[in-house]
């Protein structure tokens, strides 16, 4: 009995930790997939980052003391200044995906030009004067290897780094140009040796620095005084043969209250597609947050007075006049009133394909306030506002907008047909539509962030709404305009001729 009792156990047990860990599944609010077009622009704009950064950036000064064994002098100090890379070209460069792995990044035939101001001195000399140095046959390949912080921050590791440069020529001007030439090819291989023993730790410690930057990302950002926004990566990036997916929370909070709404999000799947760069899945369950986040911050609750009201009417080809006619046929009112309208319970949100839409159910209540007198409730009513959501990227940003549908009253359905009802129903949807939703329109017009690299645009972009989620297609410009000083980590420690990272102190 014994025997048989342990198997039940142990398949007991199974099942419930299969149920725990299902139970804990976390399914992403966004996702954002590059593709292959994505790394193939990378390239390109990878050039012109490079391109801006050595026109921007000055290369320290390197200096240090050897002792040059092929001309029998103990030490020579050296000092090379004014360190400028005026030219190179990476022609056969590419990123590819590798699956489970990373993105491998190869380069080769690549050269480079770099000049310099250079000055020595020794016991039995000293010289200044201007060199060139040119390099060839560069070749570089490693891989980057994608995962996250237990923040949510992306991180990045270079694996399997292997840089070299085959051919270096180094040509000296100056007064003693013709004797230093003669000894320039003794000196290029030492030259030659130590630049390729540094290429990697160099390239390491840019991946270091871009690292830091990248723990700095705010993954939670205020949207503005009611809530924020959780853009944190909730696992590592899942890279396949054709693309890399991020999976991120992309959930709001109110601003005093990080607790998770009380609903989870659902998983979807993105469409397979390869002619935009960029794919950005944002599901349902966003909107839902937001939605529930700005409810439970009161931005849903609005007052409004005859004045407020009368701004936006007399825009209106029916003019404010028509309407508050209409309120006094049936309220005989002559006194200044306001509109309260409050949220009674988050707005619904439903993604069909072809359709977004936004239910409000609410209350509305109409006050006037008579000379002398304390202020009195006209009518208080419940009302469901069905609206359409109008979608638009501008810049980095999602931009929504509202537009009504439909309007109607929480009533019986024998109430409905009483004449004055429908009136009152009538006014209120005109309030709501020519006062309220410009005004819900004006602060929709800050728009989301949407996720997108540092300094990277969205263009040609296009949204579909598909079932419970929305489809941003969009390619990307990189803003070569944008002002940055870029980290030479690494290169204030290059001593071309030993070792060593820094020279020898002189003698």
């Amino acid at each position: 009995m014994h025997a048989k009792t342990i198997p039940v156990l142990w398949g007991c047990f199974f099942l419930w930790n299969l149920g725990i860990s299902s139970s804990q599944t976390t399914y992403p609010g966004i996702k954002a997939r590059a593709t292959q077009r994505a790394l193939d622009y990378a390239v390109q704009a990878g050039m012109e980052m490079i391109e801006q950064m050595v026109k921007e950036r000055n290369i320290p000064n390197i200096n240090g003391s050897e002792s040059l064994e092929f001309l029998k002098v103990d030490y020579v100090n050296y000092n090379f200044s004014n360190i400028k890379i005026n030219a190179f070209s990476f022609p056969n460069t590419s990123l590819a995906f590798v699956p489970g792995v990373g993105i491998k990044a190869l380069t080769n035939h690549g050269t480079a030009n770099i000049s310099t101001n250079w000055e020595i001195k020794s016991p039995l000399f000293q010289d200044a004067g201007g060199a060139d140095l040119f390099l060839s046959a560069i070749y570089f390949t490693g891989i980057v290897i994608l995962t996250r912080d237990v923040s949510g921050h992306p991180t990045l590791k270079l694996q399997d780094c292997y840089a070299q440069v085959s051919h270096a020529h180094v040509s000296f001007s100056g007064e003693l140009s013709v004797l230093y030439n003669s000894f320039a090819e003794p000196m290029e291989k030492p030259i030659l040796k130590n630049i390729n023993e540094m290429l990697c730790p160099i390239i390491t410690g840019e991946v270091e620095a871009l690292n830091a930057n990248l723990s700095a990302l705010e993954v939670l950002t205020k949207i503005d005084n009611y809530t924020l926004l959780d853009y944190s990566l909730i696992d590592s990036p899942e890279v396949t043969e054709n693309y890399l997916d991020l999976n991120l929370k992309g959930a709001f909070y109110p601003l005093e209250n990080l607790a998770d709404p009380p609903f989870s999000p659902v998983p979807f799947v993105l469409p397979e597609g390869s002619d935009s760069m960029l794919y950005i899945g944002i599901s349902e369950y966003f909107f839902k947050s937001a939605s529930f986040a700005y409810f439970s911050a009161g931005a849903f609750n609005v007052t409004l007075s005859t004045k407020e009201i009368s701004n936006y009417f007399v825009q209106n080809s029916q003019g404010f006049g028509n309407v508050l006619s209409r309120l006094a046929e049936i309220y005989i009112l002559s006194q200044p009133f306001m509109v309260q309208i409050m949220a009674t319970e988050p707005p619904v949100i439903s993604l069909r394909p072809g359709n977004f839409t936004l239910d409000i159910p609410a209350s509305i209540i109409m006050l006037t306030q008579p000379r002398n007198s304390t202020v009195e409730t006209i009518v208080s009513m419940d009302f469901v506002a069905s609206t359409s959501v109008g979608l638009v990227i501008l810049g980095q940003r999602l931009i929504c907008s509202l537009s009504l549908n439909r309007f109607r009253l929480s009533l019986p359905e024998p109430n409905r047909s009483n004449i004055e009802v429908l009136k009152f129903e009538n006014i209120l949807s005109s309030i709501l539509h020519f006062g309220v939703l410009p005004l819900a329109n004006a602060k929709l017009q800050q728009g989301f962030p949407l996720p997108n690299p540092h300094k990277i645009s969205l263009v040609n972009s296009d949204i579909e709404v598909l079932e419970g989620f929305l489809l941003i297609s969009t390619d990307l410009k990189y803003e070569t305009s944008s002002k940055r000083q870029p980290s030479f980590h690494g290169w204030e420690g290059l001593n071309l001729i030993s070792r060593q990272w820094r020279g020898k102190p002189a003698p």
